[in-house]
């Protein structure tokens, strides 16, 4: 079966999509995991803390916890989304009747994604993270970039 370019072009940004979206939603689990191990312990019959708030996380800053609950679901949907649109690529033949299945879960993943990114660009507006925050924060705008440029793709196909 030969393939024009145009699809190639999907099944390129497809892939790039799925690879940002796993190692999103990877340092989004790790954080979430760090934040549940490194948090406070409230035992049976402790009264928390005043100020406690079940979205703290015990790195960066207010904007943290927010930013990886909606960047790990992001990424899980993101990458969701591209192994939809990849499934129903590869026997591509001349039925295009996946298209619209493939804007609409592309459309979800890209609205959450840039929900995410709008959080990861507070969080550098408010400063005070390390590292691996910093990571998670550009593959996320990247990712937003790349959906948008895919869900384009698979429109224009």
């Amino acid at each position: 079966m030969a393939s024009s370019p145009s699809q190639n072009c999907v099944i390129l940004l497809l892939l790039l999509n799925f690879c940002i979206s796993l190692i999103l939603a990877c340092i989004g689990g790790w954080a979430l995991n760090y934040s549940v191990q490194n948090d406070y312990f409230i035992d049976r019959g402790v009264v928390p803390p005043r100020d406690y708030s079940p979205v703290y996380f015990p790195m960066g800053n207010g904007a943290t916890g927010f930013f990886v609950i909606f960047s790990l679901i992001s990424g899980v949907v993101g990458a969701a989304s591209s192994i939809a649109g990849l499934s129903k690529m590869l026997p591509w033949g001349s039925d295009h009747g996946w298209l619209p299945a493939a804007r609409s879960s592309g459309f979800t993943a890209w609205v959450l994604t840039l929900l995410s990114a709008s959080l990861a660009i507070k969080e550098i507006a408010l400063e005070g993270r390390n590292a691996r925050l910093r990571t998670m924060e550009a593959f996320n705008i990247i990712l937003a970039v790349t959906q948008f440029a895919s869900i384009v793709a698979i429109h224009a196909a």
